[in-house]
């Protein structure tokens, strides 16, 4: 089941990279981008994430707050997050529990059968938690459209 534009996001709770739990309705009370990515240390993730990290001061702006999903352990989770100074939180979907709320299996991922990661995808929230962007890729070598995404931020603010 597919979570949509106008939908409230369902709430989880998983690790971060310091094996606290983190629950998203922690964040509500200002504008959240929820990056499901596809995993620690590739090429097009690592890219992925350093843009957001690139682009802080922009999103603190427009009242935003970036978190990062991926099902890597915590354990990886925290290498990549230092190795690249994220400065935003990344969570283990470990158990895939959030990504099948979402909708976002890719399943054997990279030819390994029973393999599960997310769809690359980024939700957008406003301050109450509902749905107000989405872009989920079949294609986990594509990248988001930053600045679609800073422009739906924009949008939210204003409103």
């Amino acid at each position: 089941m597919a979570v949509k534009v106008g939908d409230k996001a369902p709430d989880f709770t998983l690790h971060d990279v310091d094996l606290k739990l983190r629950s998203l309705s922690e964040f509500f009370g200002q504008n959240v981008v929820l990056a499901f990515f596809v995993g620690a240390f590739t090429s097009v993730c690592t890219k992925e994430m350093c843009a957001f990290r690139d682009s802080m001061a922009r999103l603190i702006d427009l009242k935003a707050q970036v978190i990062g999903i991926s099902v890597n352990d915590p354990f990886s989770n925290k290498a990549f997050a230092e190795k690249n100074r994220l400065p935003f939180p990344i969570l283990s979907d470990y158990k895939r529990e959030a990504i099948k709320e979402y909708g976002l299996e890719l399943p054997n991922f990279a030819g390994l059968n029973g393999y599960t990661v997310a769809k690359r995808s980024i939700f957008i929230l406003d301050k109450e938690g509902t749905v107000r962007y989405t872009w989920v890729s079949e294609d986990p070598a594509v990248e988001p459209n930053y600045q679609e995404i800073e422009k739906a931020l924009e949008q939210i603010k204003e409103a």
